[in-house]
């Protein structure tokens, strides 16, 4: 059994993580910030924990982390305002990453997006910039830091039924199930061999894909 807090609780693919992690018998804290989602977030087996990742700072993070096994920060402004953009996914996603560090808990799983790269290639005057911007900044954060941490950039999302398939390095938009995005965080969870790796992946084709437990573990 693993304690998991998840940063973003009420988000969609959180909401599709929380009861794979509570199903195979993991502790699941889900961090939120409207107190309305408790009973949504709860309806899955996760405890909700209300805590506004915009203004809180280390400290008052690395008390809510304290008593984890593994942190997975799936939280995001959802675009639209960039400055709100850059406070929850660069700024906050990098406090709730020193505070994992203050909290002794190393194990870190970031949601960020197929194309964050430092060329990713989004003009300056295109409003997914900020976003863009924001999530190469925490990605490069994370991999500066001592956590165990692991990178996981999905495609473009879909709501189509889950797989139980990706392919590793997906071309084109890598799109793909939300539903197996939750899984593939679920699984990195308990695979090693994802620890220190950025992945990269879509559901791909059947031809192209694989099962998630097989890609994570190559």
């Amino acid at each position: 059994m693993s304690r998991v807090i998840v940063f973003g609780g009420h988000g969609r693919i959180a909401l599709l993580l929380a009861p794979l992690l509570v199903d195979r018998g993991d502790q699941v804290t889900a961090v939120i910030r409207n107190p309305d989602h408790a009973a949504d977030v709860e309806a899955t087996g996760a405890t909700a924990v209300v805590a506004d990742v915009e203004t809180a700072d280390v400290g008052a993070l690395a008390e809510i982390i304290r008593g984890h096994d593994a942190v997975v920060w799936s939280a995001g402004a959802g675009g639209g305002n960039p400055d709100r953009t850059y406070a929850v996914d660069r700024d906050a996603a990098i406090s709730s990453m020193d505070a994992a560090a203050r909290a002794g808990v190393a194990r870190y799983v970031m949601v960020s997006w197929i194309g964050s790269t430092a060329d990713h290639g989004v003009s300056e005057d295109d409003s997914f910039f900020a976003y863009a911007d924001a999530k190469w900044a925490a990605d490069e954060h994370l991999r500066a830091t001592d956590l165990e941490g692991t990178i996981l950039g999905p495609g473009a999302l879909t709501f189509d039924e889950p797989t139980g398939r990706i392919e590793l390095d997906a071309q084109g938009s890598g799109a793909v199930a939300r539903a197996d995005v939750a899984a593939v965080i679920a699984a990195t969870l308990t695979e090693p061999l994802t620890i220190g790796r950025t992945i990269r992946f879509g559901n791909g084709t059947p031809e192209s894909s694989e099962p998630i437990a097989l890609a994570l573990a190559r």
